[in-house]
């Protein structure tokens, strides 16, 4: 099982996004670099796109994935992936999000029961692209 870790700082932004966007679906890119695995130092939230209901699907518009490379490009990150909410349902990948998945990318899913945190998984996409696998989610916290 591959491994993602995740800083502090963008655990916290991807968990108030998925708490202040609840009963909708949040989304949002992850980006971060890969010089000793995979690692999200940053999390930025975007709207999602989706025209009607929110609480089941999200979309991101093609112009926030170009306004995403770039501000990879521009802070020396790594667009790594993309994060989203499933609102009173699990963090487990649906078949929508595997037909809407892109390749190499790192999908965090938060599970929100009734408004709080329950749990958080990260998928991606086996080589040919017709499941996901796993990766084990580890948390980084700072010390003083």
């Amino acid at each position: 099982m591959e491994t993602i870790t995740v800083e502090e700082q963008p655990l916290s932004i991807i968990y108030q996004d998925a708490q202040d966007t609840f009963p909708n679906e949040c989304c949002g890119f992850l980006y971060g670099n890969e010089n000793e695995g995979r690692r999200i130092t940053e999390a930025v939230p975007v709207i999602n796109s989706k025209e009607g209901d929110q609480r089941r699907r999200f979309e991101i518009s093609p112009f926030d994935y170009m306004k995403a490379e770039q501000y990879a490009l521009a802070n020396n990150l790594t667009l790594l992936g993309v994060y989203h909410s499933h609102p009173n349902h699990p963090a487990i990948a649906s078949e929508h999000d595997l037909a809407k998945a892109l390749p190499y990318f790192s999908y965090i899913i938060v599970s929100v029961m009734e408004g709080e945190i329950a749990d958080i998984k990260s998928w991606r996409l086996q080589d040919d692209n017709t499941a996901f696998d796993e990766e084990k989610v580890n948390i980084h916290i700072k010390k003083v």
